[in-house]
């Protein structure tokens, strides 16, 4: 740092350092965000301001967080051993003008600045200033800081005697404070401070056929658990590769399946499994989509099941292909957690998973209609009752599009256009998170008020994009499940790295005469299924579930497969009775576009009652950070 100037008038500063991230082996991605850019202030004004990153990233942006200081986000592409961070600054100081005490004005009026209300101005420091059970005022401490503070008594001047007070009346005693606090007393505080500050913000999802007292459908936090899950960088390296892998080839299926329909003539994949499959969506045939992307975004339910050497092995339990949803929670139980453990984020690599509004945002650009270089992005929901519909108001938000309802859009002369307060504006690109059946009341249900009629045609003619693609659905159905491990080695001529579970297909004669024989050894899924719902846990099921669960299956065996009840890996979570294991079941998510990107990090989903299977929210499950520790 070089400082040209002297005592009483301004100075000027060059600022200059470099920062070097290398890596033990090369990598191809490297996501960042740095606050090296400096403030302009009353008394600082910035003259001069580059910033240099080698390699040169392949995405630079540039905005505002909520304090006013300058982000940059950037995206390093191609293999590297090394990224280099070289920020330089040119600043003009003024010498500080300190206001008298006496001039600053009553404290009583920075104390209703300090005080947040719906609607008014946001004021940064209101972040230190939230009312909390877990800090109760201390009334004489109260009384004690009053003396200083008369009425409409000047702040500073208040602020000043009440400090001179504190150093002369009290003195600091080592022994005073200890570290003997119980582990159950801290986890117990960290996670009812996380509640409160979801309920806060509105981190809630909606239970269908659940009512409260008034009779509108139930709100509820998802239970949050502040042990993370902790994977090794060489694990989750592992990992992303079999995830890339699955996903390359389900999109390659869910191509071929609308146009040549080669797995199916060569009995990869039975014919009649496909073309009489609920999910699978005629008026896709022949419809090509950019890049021949189908599942932008895809949710992948994994488990890992430890092995006898205490090692562990993951499988793929589910492909979620349709409109995955969860992803929200992985960015708020980290937003979480870093205020909730500061220390063990600055003692540990902990790899970030933030950026992944920027790289959804990215994928969705990259499918954009042939020749639109600036496409305009939208978040279509059902609307505030849908159980998801805080993750679609967030998403929209941390991407800074528009988050629109099927009322908004209106097709007119070959294309889709949402209307605003500017008048209308054409739309290029729309993550939808509608299920296929409501996306066009005048090609699906024709009851559907979700949709914008017409879509389909503007869809099938390329002037717009749906992510995910319609039809999707035809390879995530369980019944599909057990031939993607066929799919990757039909398309890719690889073998899986990520194993399916061992399936048995209720269809097959054989297969059910086994599953109807073993009920209480196995889970028995719906093959359209969803949220915990439709299944049995054979194990943990009573002799009149399983009887029931046993008509059922006899009725409609096309309708259901079954699994074994694996030996599924636990975390330390903490409950009730304190820290135990629980089965927990991670959700990695999968971006397709120009590349298949992914963030080092996922929804883990964890079992909160002991001995269960079931992870679900809505069956009582709750979440967890998921920490990919760097190499």
């Amino acid at each position: 740092m070089r400082v040209s100037g002297c005592s009483g008038v301004p100075a000027v500063l060059d600022v200059e350092h470099e920062t070097v991230y290398r890596y033990s082996a090369p990598v191809d991605w490297a996501h960042r965000q740095a606050f090296l850019r400096p403030r302009e202030d009353r008394g600082q004004q910035l003259l001069h301001f580059a910033l240099d990153i080698t390699p040169p990233p392949l995405r630079l942006t540039e905005e505002l967080d909520r304090f006013g200081n300058t982000r940059h986000s950037f995206t390093a592409a191609g293999a590297h051993h090394e990224l280099r961070v070289r920020p330089a600054s040119r600043v003009r100081v003024d010498p500080p003008v300190a206001m008298p005490p006496e001039d600053t004005p009553p404290w009583e009026r920075l104390r209703e600045r300090l005080t947040y209300r719906a609607g008014c101005r946001f004021e940064a420091a209101t972040e230190f200033a939230v009312p909390s059970p877990y800090a109760p005022r201390f009334e004489p401490l109260r009384a004690y800081a009053l003396r200083s503070f008369a009425p409409k008594r000047p702040a500073a001047a208040a602020a000043i005697e009440l400090m001179q007070r504190l150093h002369a009346d009290f003195a600091y005693v080592s022994a005073s404070t200890t570290v003997d606090t119980p582990l159950e007393v801290v986890w117990q505080s960290r996670r009812a401070e996380a509640e409160m500050i979801f309920r806060r913000v509105g981190i809630t999802f909606a239970v269908y056929g659940a009512k409260d007292e008034d009779g509108a459908a139930t709100e509820r936090l998802i239970p949050f658990d502040p042990i993370p899950r902790i994977i090794a960088a060489a694990e989750w390296r592992e990992l992303e590769r079999g995830l890339r892998q699955r996903v390359t080839a389900l999109n390659r299926c869910i191509h071929d399946v609308y146009h040549g329909q080669e797995i199916l003539k060569a009995g990869v994949v039975p014919a009649e499994q496909v073309l009489n499959n609920a999910q699978f969506r005629r008026e896709m045939m022949g419809v090509d989509v950019p890049g021949g992307v189908y599942s932008h975004i895809a949710g992948i339910d994994i488990v890992r099941v430890a092995n006898a050497d205490g090692s562990g092995t993951y499988y793929a339990l589910e492909d979620n292909l349709r409109v995955p949803s969860g992803v929200s929670y992985v960015l708020e139980d980290r937003k979480m957690m870093m205020p909730l453990f500061p220390e063990l984020f600055a003692r540990h690599r902990v790899a970030p998973v933030a950026h992944y509004p920027d790289l959804l945002l990215e994928t969705l650009r990259a499918v954009a209609p042939a020749g639109i270089n600036e496409p305009t992005v939208v978040v279509l929901t059902p609307g505030m009752y849908n159980s998801a519909y805080f993750e679609h108001a967030f998403l929209a938000q941390q991407m800074g599009v528009e988050l629109v309802e099927g009322q908004d859009l209106f097709v007119r002369d070959g294309f889709v256009y949402m209307r605003t307060t500017q008048g209308q504006k054409r739309v290029d690109v729309i993550y939808r998170r509608v299920d296929d059946d409501f996306l066009d009341p005048a090609a699906f249900r024709p009851d559907s008020t979700l949709g914008c009629a017409g879509l389909l045609e503007v869809y099938r003619r390329g002037n717009i994009t749906l992510a995910n693609a319609i039809g999707t659905g035809v390879a995530d159905d369980k019944s599909i499940y057990p031939y993607v491990p066929k799919m990757i080695e039909f398309y890719l001529g690889e073998k899986p790295v990520l194993q399916n579970v061992p399936t048995w297909l209720c269809r097959e004669p054989q297969d059910l005469q086994y599953v109807l024989d073993h009920l209480g050894e196995l889970v028995v899924k719906e093959v359209h299924g969803a949220g915990g719902y439709g299944m049995l846990v054979g194990p943990a099921a009573t002799a009149a579930e399983i009887d029931e669960f046993r008509r059922a299956l006899e009725a409609n065996p096309a309708h259901y497969i079954a699994q074994p009840t694996l030996s599924l890996s636990t975390c330390p979570t903490f409950v009730e009775p304190g820290i135990a294991p629980r089965h927990i079941e991670p959700r990695p998510f999968v971006l397709s576009g120009r590349s298949v990107p992914m963030v080092p990090g996922c929804l883990t989903r964890v079992a909160l009652k002991e001995g269960s299977l079931v992870v679900n929210s809505s069956q009582g499950g709750g979440t967890k950070d998921t920490w990919v520790l760097e190499d």
